[in-house]
């Protein structure tokens, strides 16, 4: 049991991330399919993209707040800063997300849902190490 627990502490910030990471990717599949599923087409190449980006605001919202105050517990003082340099950080995986969909899901004409998934894995882990590196770096 010890060994359990001294495990769990050295890796707690991950630990805290996937967990804050799972609810950030269920806010965002919610949004995601909430759009696909009723105002927009998720066979069209366009209205996918926009899916896409209405779900990536809500999520990046969601992950700023959480990820500052459970994951890194930042203390940066300069919170207009640290913000703009964690949704830059979000732009660039928002361009993989988009990429990842657009190769996936529309030329090669994989299952959406599915294209999605395997998107978001790797937006993930690209999430996690600009985040560690060069947002919360330090904390």
């Amino acid at each position: 049991m010890e060994q359990i627990r001294a495990l769990c502490k050295k890796y707690e910030e991950i630990l805290r991330y996937l967990v804050v990471g799972g609810l950030t990717t269920v806010v965002s599949m919610a949004l995601f399919y909430g759009c696909v599923w009723t105002f927009l087409d998720g066979t069209d190449a366009v209205q996918l993209q926009i899916a896409n980006i209405i779900s990536w605001v809500g999520a990046v919202f969601f992950a700023y707040v959480t990820n500052r105050r459970f994951v890194f517990k930042s203390r940066e003082k300069n919170i207009l800063r640290e913000m703009s340099s964690f949704v830059l950080s979000r732009v660039l995986t928002l361009l993989l997300d988009m990429g990842v969909m657009f190769v996936l899901a529309t030329a090669l004409k994989l299952d959406y849902n599915f294209s999605k998934l395997v998107s978001m894995v790797l937006v993930t882990v690209g999430n996690y190490v600009i985040s560690k590196l060069l947002v919360f770096r330090g904390k």
